[in-house]
C-alpha cells in the first residue's frame, strides 16, 4: 500500500507540522519506503520464533532517588549567580498562563 500526499499531510497535521507541497513531494517517498521497510521486518516475524531476550543480563544503573540535605547558605550564591532571575529567593521566570488560566 504506497502512502499519498494526503496521507503524509494528514500525519504532519497531526503532529502539527506545516509542510509545503514541495516538502510533501519530498516526504511521500522517504516515508513510504520506512513503511515499507518496517512492513518487511513484520512479516518475518512469525509465530515460530520464540522471542528472544539480551545475551547480556540487564543491569539497572540509576541509583535510589533519596533526598538528601543540602548546606543552603552555602549553594546559594552559586544558585543564584548562576539564574537568569532571581526575586524574593526564588527563580523569576516568564508568565506563560494568562491570570484567567
Amino acid at each position: 500500500m504506497a502512502l499519498t500526499s494526503n496521507d503524509v499531510a494528514r500525519l504532519a497535521a497531526m503532529a502539527r507540522i506545516e509542510l509545503t507541497a514541495a516538502e510533501l513531494d519530498q516526504l511521500v517517498p522517504q516515508i513510504d519506503v520506512i513503511v515499507e521497510s518496517v512492513a518487511s521486518v513484520a512479516g518475518v516475524a512469525d509465530q515460530d520464533i520464540p522471542p528472544t531476550s539480551p545475551p547480556i543480563g540487564l543491569i539497572n544503573v540509576s541509583r535510589p532517588d533519596v533526598m538528601e540535605p543540602i548546606d543552603w547558605p552555602t549553594w546559594r550564591p552559586q544558585v543564584e549567580s548562576q539564574a537568569p532571575a532571581w526575586q524574593d529567593d526564588r527563580f523569576r521566570v516568564p508568565r506563560i498562563l494568562e491570570e484567567n488560566a
